[in-house]
């Protein structure tokens, strides 16, 4: 009696979880390398079939894991066998390193051990919650539950927790039509007017814009949007540039949807217009910045400097290139064949050494890899590799058109060619011809 309760009371029934394959359960020891266990392949596939009730729970309490004496033992060794098998599969599909493997393999029977129900679907929210601590991953292990119809996935988006946040202390109507601009905006809809969902980076930056002017209404007295004239629309435009433009934009995406869908009865914004921002004019960047970028010292920075350097290509195709799209020197990218010139092949075979060398198993088709997306088969961020780096692709990219805009006198259909530009958007790069900065 004294070694049972040496860590604690049992304050549950025992035998409660037991179905009708109860009898033929067997308890089993955690194993914690299971990725070198197995030399003839995978593992046979388990029959499991997920429990019918569930055992609801007053209120998730995160435990503390870094007291475990030890790692705990799955209360279901039949839903423990069928995730191991959906973990190898998974992880010959991706390339899993060993060492993710044997992450993922105890992430999911900490998971397991935490169920209240042994047997049932686990959600997201909890999982992520638990595994969030040293030594364990969450989005691998989330992915190998999803891929065994596990995973009940009630994660919030982040741009859903962020329009809530914004969006709290105003009065109750205007945030009811306000969620239903957002439901519309991030999810679209059939229903004419028709409207397909939008990024959550463009909702993200009209709610910046509003919400200032949605709070200084609220606190003139004003509870509902139907309250808002013409007038009220004008006030809010301060400003000149981008940021009157931007905030007519967010102002009059709001009005028409709330008018579309009857919760206003005029659209204050139909009759105004905002001013074009005026265009900033492109200017080249210092030589020895640009040197210094292309030597730097890991090798997918390099690659990507020289690719933008060399060739003019954005932050966002190069993501999207794939290893199949460089054959003999070439890069085929959005229906072009662009020859590479020779430092970017220098600093291509260097990246591959090194991306052979970091991730000699990955099953990610894309050039550019990272730690995140080496296990999956999506694209790294567009932010990625130059995140908190001084030098951005966008000036790096205009400098390459503004080289090539000299050299070339100003030829509008070449520099349409060489980087996928409108007509419209290489006449701005041709104004500088006259830019007295730039006579010489």
């Amino acid at each position: 009696m004294a070694e049972a309760n040496r860590f604690g009371q049992q304050l549950f029934l025992a035998n409660m979880h037991y179905g009708p394959r109860g009898a033929d359960r067997e308890i089993q020891s955690p194993r914690r390398f299971r990725a070198s266990a197995p030399s003839r392949g995978l593992p046979e596939q388990w029959e499991f079939a997920v429990v019918d009730s569930e055992q609801l729970t007053l209120f998730w309490a995160r435990p503390d894991l870094r007291r475990a004496p030890s790692l705990p033992v799955a209360p279901d060794p039949v839903m423990s066998r069928y995730c191991d098998t959906v973990l190898h599969e998974h992880a010959a599909r991706n390339g899993w390193s060993k060492r993710l493997i044997n992450v993922v393999s105890r992430s999911l029977d900490m998971v397991q051990a935490q169920q209240p129900t042994p047997g049932a679907k686990i959600k997201a929210s909890e999982a992520r919650s638990l595994l969030t601590q040293d030594g364990l991953t969450a989005d691998s292990t989330l992915e190998v539950l999803a891929a065994a119809g596990l995973l009940i996935d009630d994660r919030v988006p982040a741009i859903r927790t962020y329009f809530l946040a914004q969006t709290a202390d105003l009065p109750d109507a205007m945030r009811a039509q306000l969620e239903i601009w957002y439901t519309i905006m991030a999810e679209g809809t059939a229903v004419p007017p028709r409207r397909k969902p939008r990024h959550p980076q463009t909702i993200r930056i009209q709610l910046q814009a509003m919400v200032p002017r949605l709070h200084a209404w609220a606190d003139d007295g004003h509870k509902n949007l139907t309250e808002i004239t013409a007038d009220h629309i004008h006030a809010a435009l301060t400003g000149t540039g981008a940021q009157r433009k931007l905030v007519g934009q967010a102002m009059r995406s709001l009005f028409r949807i709330l008018k579309s869908r009857k919760e206003i009865f005029t659209n204050p914004t139909a009759s105004i217009s905002t001013e074009r921002p005026a265009t900033s004019t492109p200017m080249p960047i210092d030589t020895a910045t640009i040197q210094d970028a292309l030597n730097a010292p890991h090798p997918a920075r390099a690659l990507a400097v020289a690719l933008v350097a060399f060739h003019g290509l954005t932050a966002r195709q190069i993501t999207k290139i794939l290893i199949t799209d460089v054959r003999d020197s070439r890069l085929t990218l959005d229906g072009r064949t662009i020859p590479l010139a020779g430092p970017v092949q220098a600093r291509l075979r260097a990246y591959l050494d090194y991306r052979t060398q970091r991730w000699p198993n990955t099953a990610n088709p894309h050039l550019l890899i990272n730690r995140k997306s080496a296990p999956r088969v999506t694209p790294v961020d567009a932010r990625y590799p130059w995140h908190r780096y001084p030098l951005t692709p966008r000036p790096l990219r205009e400098d390459r058109i503004l080289h090539e805009v000299h050299a070339t006198g100003g030829d509008v259909r070449r520099i349409c060619d060489l980087f996928g530009l409108s007509i419209k958007g290489a006449m701005r790069y041709q104004a500088v011809l006259e830019h007295p900065d730039l006579t010489e």
